[in-house]
């Protein structure tokens, strides 16, 4: 019995969830990214904003091509753009929309009697986007700004983090 008892506990491995894994993969390409820290961070506020605006399918695209002329990095560009995601659409837009009611100063009602009238259709849909776009521009703007700040804010907290634990073994 003393054997048995001097033995570890069997346990059972621990079932893998896939987002922690993900997650820990994006956190080690980040480490071992080559990109200086300002060109990540410029690389994702430029997915940020791009990620502010309802153009599904086009959001990547237009974060890469933005990240060009920034000289920001593209992979964090196009990973910058999923601040939008399925789960985030709605409020996000709905917020985006309301900012821009705000900015332009107007407040789109939509009578009943009107619904009717085929040429008010176009109308609305004109008017819905422009606030739609305006918002999306404010909140992208600002939202850029801080994703750039935070985000070289990290990436550099993290490379100081992982040059001290250099040190720190190699002594």
């Amino acid at each position: 019995m003393p054997y048995l008892e001097s033995q570890p506990a069997l346990t059972l491995p621990r079932r893998d969830l896939g987002w922690r894994r993900w997650l820990r993969y994006l956190y080690l390409r980040l480490l071992r990214m080559q990109s200086s820290p300002k060109e990540i961070a410029r690389g994702l506020a430029a997915g940020v904003f791009a990620g502010c605006f309802p153009i599904f399918g086009f959001q990547t695209l237009v974060a890469l091509l933005l990240a060009v002329p920034l000289r920001g990095n593209k992979l964090v560009a196009a990973a910058g753009t999923w601040v939008s995601n399925p789960l985030t659409y709605v409020p996000i837009y709905a917020f985006n929309y309301r900012v821009g009611e705000w900015l332009l100063g107007s407040r789109t009602a939509f009578a009943t009697s009107e619904l009717l009238v085929a040429q008010n259709w176009m109308q609305w849909g004109l008017e819905v986007s422009g606030t739609l776009f305006v918002g999306c521009a404010f909140v992208g703007f600002w939202g850029a700004l801080v994703s750039y700040f935070l985000g070289l804010w990290l990436v550099q907290r993290i490379r100081r983090r992982r040059r001290m634990g250099r040190v720190c073994n190699t002594l």
